[in-house]
């Protein structure tokens, strides 16, 4: 079994997505490179001015790519440490290094935040050779109980690496499952769209078949009926196409449309209270969209009920226009509700209203509480 984990690890590889260079590496060098001018101004106990050059160089140029190569950095940057310091101890310069050289946490923690397996653990090599290195050559008499606490310094910085490393691996997962629970409830919602117009044409082709040899003109306008069934029935399968992720088992159940948010408002007697407002046409409003504004309504007013405090009423407001329908929710709770943007629940509600073609915002309001909207293509198809 530990035979098993450390292959795991081993064969681990880079984080996907690192963070290019961008300018606040510039200005965390720039701030660390400052910093070094003013030690060496203002201290007299340093090692001579070359050697300090070197070390400085080593330290700082490696950090712009601490996270695209992280191997590279530390052993560019560990590996001319530890030659400046076999130096300046044979050739007697005792002088102290710079302070800003403790920097060096920063490619330790990189190492095993960005690098893959490999090269988290051939880093780790060079890094505990330097103070290995430099304590044996020294003949300090607290040499030993340096090398340990350089050891807890350097495992201190690779431990916290590795833990927000894999911190925000999980986040990921489970973003992802969220955003594909959503897809497969989409995909559900879709399929019985589907199945409805399914059974309507087959009812509309019976009720042709009838009345064609006496009634021409209803045969006619039945196969209309059939045409513009049809033709949204091949917009849905598109769209299941375009979310479903995996073969699941549709349960074929009513789903709730825009009619059906009316059903979320409650009494006084309920805190919050719900409020619910519905203006505009609904009348050919794809399913699909109906169903999602009635689910982005059901979790806003869940999510309010649950974080915000104070809250003594939530208000639902649905408009259909000519082209889309937009949503909004705004409760009156207070700005501490600890409500974090980039919860589970609101990355679902985004996934869902961006498949089908329409936007998702969720955020304090300008004065108090909380506002939710979404705007939805009316066909929810992408335009």
């Amino acid at each position: 079994m530990a035979a098993n984990a450390l292959r795991s690890l081993w064969a681990e590889p880079r984080p996907p997505n690192a963070p290019d260079l961008g300018p606040r590496d510039w200005a965390l060098v720039a701030v660390l490179i400052c910093w070094s001018v003013l030690e060496a101004v203002l201290r007299q106990d340093l090692a001579p001015r070359p050697l300090l050059l070197v070390a400085v160089l080593a330290v700082l140029g490696p950090l712009l790519w601490r996270r695209t190569h992280p191997l590279v950095a530390v052993a560019a940057s560990f590996g001319t440490l530890t030659i400046v310091d076999i130096v300046r101890i044979l050739t007697g310069s005792h002088g102290a290094l710079l302070n800003s050289s403790i920097a060096v946490l920063i490619l330790a923690y990189a190492l095993f935040r960005w690098g893959s397996g490999r090269e988290a653990a051939s880093g780790l090599g060079v890094i505990l050779l330097w103070p290995a290195v430099i304590t044996t050559l020294g003949a300090d008499p607290t040499s030993h109980a340096e090398l340990v606490a350089g050891y807890a310094f350097f495992l201190f910085a690779a431990a916290l690496g590795t833990a927000i490393r894999y911190r925000t691996k999980v986040r990921v997962r489970d973003i992802d499952h969220a955003k594909a629970r959503e897809r497969e409830q989409l995909a559900r919602d879709l399929h019985d769209t589907v199945a409805h117009r399914v059974t309507g044409i087959a009812i509309q082709a019976q009720a042709g078949r009838a009345v064609a040899a006496s009634h021409p003109e209803r045969a006619v306008e039945a196969l209309a009926v059939i045409e513009d069934a049809a033709s949204r029935t091949l917009t849905e399968l598109r769209a299941i196409v375009g979310v479903l992720r995996a073969a699941q088992d549709t349960e074929f159940a009513p789903q709730p449309g825009v009619a059906e948010v009316e059903q979320l408002a409650t009494d006084d007697r309920t805190r919050p209270r719900v409020k619910v407002t519905l203006s505009g046409e609904f009348d050919d409003l794809s399913p699909a969209v109906g169903a999602a504004i009635y689910r982005l309504a059901q979790e806003s007013i869940t999510n309010a009920r649950r974080h915000a405090r104070h809250a003594s009423q939530v208000t639902v407001a649905v408009t259909g226009d000519a082209d889309r329908v937009r949503l909004t929710i705004d409760d009156d709770g207070s700005a501490a509700g600890g409500r974090a943007p980039a919860g589970y629940g609101l990355v679902g509600m985004r996934e869902r209203a961006a498949l089908l073609g329409g936007t998702f915002h969720a955020g304090p309001a300008a004065e108090r509480g909380w506002r939710v909207e979404a705007v939805l293509p009316r066909t929810g198809t992408p335009s």
